[in-house]
């Protein structure tokens, strides 16, 4: 605005220049007063308010490998609506449901910090905690060897089983599965031993099962079955033949008997046997007559033998002579498996065909007649009996094993 001259003009310039200023001043309070309420109201549309989370674990003790219940159902979005449950087990793994209710099954021991994060609608958040303890199982470490023969004594070891907090350990072995030790009708809960080291014979081939169980006396229980697999074993057989003799000798009057018994096929196979009955010689002829028998009573084998003069002129004795040959075959030289050595021997010595003379032998020597008698009645008789010896050899096969390892 031009400044005027007039002092009216000058007047309504003032008035018009002031008006200005305060309308400018009020504007400037309008601006910042506007900028407030402004300020304000923007404040109030960021605030969140968050949801509160609830977790409950059912139960909070288990062992290894169980699962655990957890419940987030007592959370609350305090607005809106909870929009996301966030689960991290704190073994590792993690997990994001709808609902507020899931479980998890804990496959490692220890203690584990369970979180859940619970988010509403409204983008707000909110965590709880619970700590679950889980009890480790005993890591079972069982040894048995792999090699087993008929007769071995097995050593099952599990005395590197250890339990990962440390507690003393039970042991329980049931040692056989076809065996009701206890009685109870149940063959495979018997406790035949409780030590951590077994020593376990073997009789015959064949399988074995059992088992073992291991408890930590909290709940801690791990059970594993076993197989041990008995071998027979092998042995070579050669046969090497024998002879087993005996002698006897006494004085026999006429009409007496002479007996013994024998039983010489034990743990031998009979091949032949020959016997000697020789009496002494006589001063005055005709010599005495004896008998030589031989019963083999489980075979139905008799055999007998009058006594015979010998040359008189080669001062021969008389006797009399029992033999027999062939009465078995001979043995096979081969490899045998079997459960023992006595088990095979047993199966060679009782091969059908090939069993005889393993009874009783009855040797008998009668002297029937001792001759001459007296020609006076009533006067000693000078030749009442005899002296005699009796020589028995039999040949028998005796088999030989020697144990031989598997190829």
């Amino acid at each position: 605005m031009t400044k005027p001259n007039h002092y009216r003009d000058m007047v309504r310039y003032e008035i018009c220049n002031r008006v200005g200023m305060n309308m400018k001043r009020g504007l400037l309070l309008s601006t910042l007063l506007l900028v407030q309420v402004l300020a304000g109201c923007t404040s109030v549309l960021e605030s969140t308010v968050n949801p509160r989370a609830v977790l409950i674990a059912t139960p909070s003790d288990i062992q290894q490998g169980e699962e655990v219940t957890f419940d987030a159902r007592g959370s609350d979005a305090i607005e809106g609506v909870i929009s996301e449950f966030k689960w991290n087990f704190g073994d590792g793994t993690e997990s994001i449901t709808l609902a507020g209710f899931t479980s998890h099954q804990f496959l490692e021991a220890g203690q584990f910090n369970v979180r859940l994060t619970v988010t509403n609608d409204q983008g707000g958040s909110d965590s709880s905690t619970v700590m679950v303890r889980v009890n480790g199982a005993p890591v079972l470490n069982l040894s048995i060897p792999d090699d087993v023969r008929s007769g071995d004594i097995v050593l099952l070891d599990a005395s590197e089983t250890v339990d990962p907090e440390g507690r003393k350990l039970n042991f329980m072995w049931d040692l056989d599965f076809l065996a009701d030790s206890d009685g109870d009708g149940n063959t495979r809960n018997d406790v035949d031993s409780t030590e951590n080291q077994v020593y376990l014979p073997t009789e015959s081939s064949g399988t074995i099962l059992g088992s073992l169980t291991v408890d930590d006396n909290v709940g801690g229980v791990v059970s594993q079955q076993f197989t041990i697999d008995v071998q027979t074993r092998r042995y070579k057989v050669a046969w090497v033949e024998n002879t087993l003799e005996w002698n006897f000798d006494d004085y026999l009057a006429q009409g007496e008997s002479w007996s013994d018994n024998m039983t010489p096929g034990v743990d031998v196979r009979i091949m032949a046997y020959e016997a000697l009955l020789e009496l002494d010689q006589d001063l005055i002829l005709p010599p005495d007559n004896f008998t030589l028998s031989l019963n083999i009573i489980d075979d139905g084998h008799r055999r007998s033998s009058q006594t015979s003069p010998g040359n008189i002129t080669r001062n021969e004795a008389t006797t009399a002579e029992i033999n027999a040959s062939d009465l078995n075959p001979e043995g096979q030289e081969d490899v045998f498996d079997a459960d023992s050595a006595e088990q095979l021997l047993e199966s060679l010595l009782n091969e059908p065909g090939a069993r005889f003379g393993q009874g009783e032998w009855v040797w008998t020597v009668v002297a029937q007649n001792a001759d001459p008698d007296s020609v006076i009645p009533g006067q000693p008789d000078p030749d009442a009996g005899n002296d005699w010896s009796l020589n028995i050899i039999i040949t028998v096969m005796t088999p030989v094993l020697t144990e031989v390892a598997y190829e």
